[in-house]
């Protein structure tokens, strides 16, 4: 279940970077790029918080093979695709619920800590989609309103809970790839967030030196 996980994120990630290429309309090299550091540029920074290095995709080329297959996949189907903004969003959504999971399990086996597994699962779920918009200069995820680090989290701690309470490893993964994707998909759909902060007015710079 982990390895299919793995397998799907890299792939969805990597269609949601050659999608973000297509919008700039460039060419297969640009495509290529795109999904590679989409596609596995999460993982990238999950193994080397880790320690395992040489990462995963110098230990297992397939993983970069599968993001030229999907950049060139794409390269010549995308302008069959008349909203191509909305599909790269639900694609990201799906391989954000695979990674987060992904991230998850591996934080857990490294470390043994469930606090560790959150964190990798958060970030690699998260920084390949944050390279892709910063690349493309679209909105960054990370700015945008509706929820989306608070679902890699949240499907990241289903995991490890459900790890914890001694689950089969396929229960667990499908709650917390569930968990995920239920927020993501309800922000995408109906604007999910949380309580952002509201600005207040400060005190007067004159009364607070006064009252030192």
């Amino acid at each position: 279940m982990l390895i299919v996980l793995n397998y799907a994120g890299v792939v969805v990630f990597a269609a949601t970077g050659a999608l973000a290429a297509s919008r700039k309309q460039l060419d297969l090299i640009g495509f290529l790029f795109f999904a590679a550091i989409t596609g596995v540029g999460g993982g990238t920074l999950r193994d080397l918080i880790l320690g395992q290095v040489p990462v995963f995709w110098v230990r297992e080329p397939a993983y970069i093979v599968v993001c030229v297959v999907t950049a060139i996949v794409v390269f010549f189907t995308a302008h069959l695709i008349e909203w191509r903004y909305r599909l790269l969003i639900w694609l990201d959504a799906v391989g954000l619920a695979a990674y987060s999971v992904m991230g998850a399990a591996l934080g857990l086996a490294a470390s043994g800590s469930p606090t560790i597994a959150m964190v990798t699962g958060t970030l690699t779920a998260t920084c390949g989609g944050v390279l892709r918009d910063l690349l493309a200069e679209e909105p960054s995820v990370l700015l945008r309103p509706e929820i989306y680090i608070s679902a890699a989290l949240a499907g990241a701690g289903a995991f490890t809970a459900a790890e914890a309470a001694g689950l089969p490893s396929y229960a667990s993964s499908a709650a917390g790839f569930g968990v995920a994707l239920a927020l993501r998909g309800g922000a995408i759909q109906y604007g999910w967030t949380i309580p952002r902060y509201r600005s207040r007015p400060g005190r007067n710079a004159d009364d607070a030196l006064k009252k030192r």
